[in-house]
């Protein structure tokens, strides 16, 4: 008797919650509700990660274009909706004729949202995306003749990765990548003098409740796709600063005592002790030393760094190295 295939999401739950402290995986955020409010948390006032980066390409698009020295096509993975990287995609399109844009999400939804936008504003920009989990399934990369690939990995995305992980992640771009071609990596910067950690926490734990729905959803989703009973208001969102592993920290803590089942095709019944948590997110913090470390150590090397006045955020245009 052949056994059923166990599928990712039932697979990646089973093995999360059964390790302590229990944790789920970060992609299991982006089903298409869990994609708005994300959308949503971009826009509130305690979280400047992302308003810092749109700033910084809206100033250096241009340098950036030129540091490249060729026409490009451009590669994104984890690319949401696209909002911050139209700026980029629009200065490509002013300086060569035609760009290629391939984005690469988990969401479908928002692949949607993003080609519906861009072809409204930048009907110059081609788009073929791929939905996909840029970690389990890999993505590819479409070459033109004649272009340079300029992928992109924004909004710090890196830092939702343990650091053994993301040199896997940036190890395996760097293989569909070709010498002379680049990498733009965002990483939102360490606390300090004009980052206190109490402005950081805030922009984990918002005060409209926005981030606290966004980490709960991550239980409706497993209700309603893994046939699971647990009650998403009797777990506490928790961010935690933790400075000895130089990251944010997002929780659900249970409320209470409690065992959660799941549906056919789902993990054994899971129980829970009052204030225990599950570990749903991390979002680990940089410096410049340390990105370019990591860039070094998956083959690339730094070409240019753009950092904000206050030095909260940072993009890296790194090269790739033969």
């Amino acid at each position: 008797m052949i056994a059923e295939a166990v599928s990712p999401i039932a697979g990646a739950v089973s093995l999360g919650l059964s390790t302590c402290p229990k944790t789920l995986p970060p992609w299991l955020f982006y089903d298409q509700r869990g994609s708005e409010l994300f959308e949503e948390i971009t826009r509130l006032p305690e979280y400047d990660l992302t308003r810092n980066e749109r700033a910084l390409l809206e100033r250096f698009a241009d340098e950036i274009l030129l540091e490249m020295r060729a026409p490009v096509t451009v590669v994104e993975l984890g690319a949401g909706t696209a909002t911050k990287t139209g700026i980029l995609l629009r200065a490509a399109a002013r300086c060569q004729r035609g760009v290629l844009y391939q984005p690469v999400d988990v969401s479908e939804s928002a692949l949607r949202e993003a080609r519906r936008s861009l072809e409204a504003a930048a009907p110059e920009v081609t788009v073929r995306e791929q939905v996909a989990n840029y970690v389990a399934d890999g993505f590819r990369v479409e070459r033109e003749p004649k272009r340079t690939v300029l992928a992109l990995y924004l909004g710090s995305s890196i830092g939702n990765f343990a650091p053994d992980e993301a040199r896997e992640i940036l190890q395996g771009l760097r293989r569909q990548l070709q010498p002379g071609d680049a990498l733009l990596l965002g990483t939102d910067l360490v606390p300090g003098r004009r980052k206190p950690v109490a402005r950081l926490v805030a922009a984990y734990d918002d005060a409209a409740g926005v981030t606290a729905a966004f980490n709960r959803n991550v239980l409706v989703r497993l209700n309603r796709e893994l046939g699971a009973n647990f009650k998403p208001e009797c777990f506490r969102h928790e961010a935690r600063w933790n400075a000895a592993e130089s990251r944010m920290e997002m929780h659900l803590v249970a409320a209470h005592a409690m065992m959660v089942r799941f549906g056919e095709g789902g993990p054994g019944p899971v129980s829970f002790v009052e204030g225990e948590s599950i570990h749903t997110e991390n979002s680990y913090k940089f410096t410049g030393a340390g990105v370019a470390a990591m860039l070094a150590e998956a083959g690339f090397g730094v070409a240019r760094r753009f950092v904000d006045e206050q030095e909260r955020y940072a993009l890296t245009l790194a090269e790739a190295v033969g």
